[in-house]
């Protein structure tokens, strides 16, 4: 049969080194997954599904957007998106207007309501976010700062 490894064998150390390595993109995709549905059940009570509050809170965030701009950022078809903000036009959350530089695109953005269902929705999430945080210990909360760089400037490469 082959070496058993021990604890004594490098290699055996070097190779549950390597493994977990290979795993740490799987793990924190599934780490990463898990806290995305987590934020999407912190909502507000009502009608929007998860897609839809994400687009208002995007407009809520970033101000107006066209549909290219606003399909493109969720991975979705322009007719998907269009369904989608549809919804938010007919909710009275978002409005269609023309944009002032190029009169042949149109932006969606926010309306009061929707501005106050954005703002409710990121606040809700924020609080929650803030308050495990503080839960934890100086190096724990030093450790996530530090992973939170460098997940931002994976996902900007």
């Amino acid at each position: 049969m082959g070496k058993r490894a021990t604890c004594d064998d490098p290699t055996a150390e070097r190779s549950a080194a390597e493994t977990a390595d290979h795993d740490l993109g799987g793990q924190v995709r599934a780490a990463v997954w898990s806290l995305f549905r987590r934020f999407r059940s912190e909502r507000p009570d009502g009608e929007l599904g998860d897609v839809a509050l994400d687009v208002l809170v995007h407009l809520h965030k970033r101000g107006p957007q066209t549909l290219t701009a606003l399909s493109e950022r969720g991975g979705v078809s322009p007719a998907s998106m269009s369904q989608t903000v549809n919804r938010l036009t007919s909710a009275g959350y978002a409005v269609r207007s023309r944009d002032a530089d190029d009169r042949r695109k149109v932006l969606f953005s926010v309306t009061e309501e929707g501005d106050r269902l954005g703002g409710a929705t990121q606040a809700r999430r924020n609080a929650w976010l803030d308050a495990r945080l503080d839960a934890l210990d100086v190096e724990d909360r030093a450790v996530i700062a530090r992973a939170a760089a460098l997940f931002a400037a994976i996902a900007d490469s």
